[in-house]
């Protein structure tokens, strides 16, 4: 069963851990055809360190095991089942998992490996976190520096805007709930914005690569259709609010559509 919505389900933004991942797999799928033959897509994968307020700590690590026992901590006796001893594990308090952050790489194969574009499917570590924010602008402008073009890809209303255009320049057509930001390396002093309405399909963006190449394409809308049906969120309770929830009239729109497809 497909998604009762047109375009962008609001509902799949509670499971973006699942949905973010697919739709990176997904894109890389949809654009490997369309490449030059000496262009590859990779994912880029790394643990982001979210730490409110800390700005010393680095942008990112690869996971490792830790385990940590904290001073003054009683060991519990051992127990003893006749001839064999029963361990004791030591409690030590949970640490917060960091998260996750994938990306999407076009690589030129003929000069090693450079980047020629990175795309972002934002994420709350993206948008909702202070060191989260401060690292991912430190990446806006290393890749802007480093000569890479940049496709981001912010399909969460929740957090805070940190696309590459300055919100007081984005004209209030594209201040939509979903967008779309491409910073080109051929025209550095222009972000092209792709607006995404709540209401209306998602678009079928361009994606730059090299001077010289063509563009490629890259349907959204296929992407998230995929990652509904494959993950199986036809088992979604539209009887419930979304989260976060929608505005007044969004709500309203949204209720009539469940509605009129019986699915609430």
């Amino acid at each position: 069963m497909k998604s009762p919505f047109p375009g962008m389900d609001p509902y799949l933004e509670q499971h973006w851990g699942d949905v973010h991942t697919r739709m990176i797999v997904y894109s890389g799928d949809q654009i490997r055809p369309q490449l030059p033959g000496d262009l590859r897509v990779r994912v880029e994968e790394k643990i982001a360190v979210q730490s409110e307020g800390d700005d010393s700590r680095p942008d990112g690590y690869f996971p490792d095991v830790r385990v940590v026992e904290r001073p003054g901590q009683s060991v519990p006796e051992t127990v003893v089942m006749g001839d064999v001893a029963i361990a004791e594990p030591i409690l030590v308090p949970r640490m917060r998992e960091p998260a996750t952050e994938r990306s999407l790489q076009i690589l030129d194969s003929r000069s090693g490996n450079r980047i020629v574009t990175t795309i972002e499917f934002l994420s709350p570590a993206n948008k909702e976190d202070v060191s989260g924010r401060a690292a991912y602008r430190k990446k806006q402008r290393q890749l802007e520096s480093g000569g890479v073009n940049l496709v981001e890809i912010d399909l969460l209303r929740s957090g805070e805007y940190v696309l590459t255009a300055p919100l007081g320049a984005v004209p209030l057509s594209c201040r939509s709930p979903y967008r779309v930001a491409v910073s080109r390396v051929t025209h550095p002093e222009f972000v092209e914005m792709y607006p995404i309405p709540l209401r209306s399909r998602l678009p079928t963006i361009r994606i730059p690569l090299r001077p010289t190449d063509r563009d490629v394409s890259l349907d959204l809308q296929a992407l998230i259709d995929a990652a509904y049906e494959n993950g199986g969120y036809d088992d979604t309770n539209y009887r419930v609010d979304p989260i976060p929830p929608l505005s007044p009239d969004d709500a309203a729109w949204a209720a009539a559509i469940l509605r009129d497809r019986q699915r609430r």
